[in-house]
């Protein structure tokens, strides 16, 4: 990211008699901005329309307040959670001039159990969480990080095929539980002529498919053509087709190509993308597991239980946790030896009974980046090029 901090708390030292403080409750409508204003007993809690600059208008008039109370104010810290409006906000409140945070959702503490759910005590709980963190004390809450418009644009090629393989998945899926409710298992979706042949499969029973399951299955067919196009076209990097046609009988590029050597090269970007954030999360001497374990490459006999596991797969970056395993056991490039910290892994693929092992390469690689990292020990046998 563009921005160096602890995301944990503030280093700057909080002077309350020269700075505003608010947090903004955000949503689609409306926003219920909370402050605390150096020379006023009240805490303003104002409801404005969803607007940037209404928030600046407001902020400039409770400036102007504590200037007439006698502060003059020289910083003004506002806060929000980060959720579905994303960071733009943060962007162009510091663009005015204005400090801004997002404060991640997961980190601020709440009360279990029945707890009152309103938009008044959520700004409450924001600002004592925020408070905490201007503070510099720990464990009220973390921040972040603000990535540039740039840096938001470029996560958005991974995220859409994710989203894009996800989707195929889901119909695939939903194709194959209408078909098991019939008797049919052995429907092949691969095949091209897959809607053709729906015309004469026969069911467990020996009868024809009902009318609307059939012209439900072709409707699932379609949209898994299109969905498929989509994924080949993000895969070669080719342009949507004119006219805004779904382009289902595009042909992927063959090996070779140079479509697909850019593909590879995006693959192994991604990769090397992975590791640095799991490297870079890494800001203490690792302990036993302390690497592996949140970054999904621990053996499975040291792996955490199963809600612990499935909160740090949320906490951890997909590609952080599929980078290590996978540029462990990609083929070395020419001219370099094969890596003893991952010994006998970069001329095999996953097999189904070796993930352990997987996922051992995966660590051994992580915890050698995390030593060239932190104390600059190159491993044995690996070429580092000048940047």
């Amino acid at each position: 990211m563009s921005q160096s901090f602890d995301t944990s708390r503030s280093l700057t030292a909080l002077e309350q008699d020269n700075t505003i403080i608010a947090v903004i409750e955000m949503s689609k409508a409306k926003w219920l901005v909370a402050a605390l204003i150096p020379g006023l007993k009240r805490q303003p809690l104002k409801k404005i329309d969803a607007v940037a600059p209404a928030l600046l208008k407001l902020l400039q008039r409770w400036r102007d307040e504590a200037g007439g109370a006698g502060h003059t104010v020289q910083r003004i810290a506002v806060a929000y959670e980060a959720a579905g409006d994303g960071f733009w906000l943060a962007r162009w409140l510091r663009a005015h001039g204005i400090e801004s945070y997002a404060i991640h959702p997961s980190s601020v503490a709440v009360r279990e159990h029945r707890r009152a759910k309103t938009d008044r005590l959520d700004t409450e709980l924001l600002m004592r969480a925020f408070l905490g963190w201007l503070r510099g004390e720990k464990r009220h809450c973390s921040m972040a990080a603000i990535p540039t418009l740039e840096e938001e644009d470029a996560r958005r090629p991974n995220r859409e095929r994710g989203t894009l393989v996800s989707e195929q998945t889901r119909i695939i899926n939903h194709i194959k539980a209408i078909l098991a409710r019939f008797g049919i298992r052995s429907f092949r979706l691969s095949l091209r002529q897959a809607a053709d042949r729906l015309e004469s499969i026969r069911t467990a029973e020996g009868t024809p498919l009902p009318d609307n399951t059939r012209a439900e299955l072709y409707r699932f067919l379609e949209r898994l053509n299109l969905v498929r196009a989509q994924i080949r076209r993000h895969r070669t990097g080719a342009p949507a087709p004119a006219g805004g046609g779904s382009g289902c009988g595009e042909r992927p590029a063959r090996d070779g190509s140079p479509a697909r050597a850019d593909h590879r090269h995006r693959r192994r970007d991604r990769r090397h993308a992975g590791l640095r954030d799991a490297v870079a999360q890494a800001a203490r001497p690792p302990r036993r597991g302390a690497l592996r374990r949140p970054h999904g490459v621990a053996g499975r006999e040291r792996q955490t239980p199963p809600r612990e596991r499935a909160g740090a797969r949320r906490q951890c970056p997909r590609a952080a946790r599929h980078g290590p395993v996978g540029l462990a056991l990609s083929p070395l490039p020419e001219g370099q030896r094969p890596r003893p910290m991952v010994p006998g892994t970069h001329d095999r693929r996953p097999q189904n009974h070796a993930q352990d092992d997987d996922r051992g390469a995966g660590a051994h690689l992580l915890l050698a980046l995390w030593r060239f990292v932190t104390a600059g020990e190159v491993p044995e046998g690996v070429i580092v090029r000048a940047p």
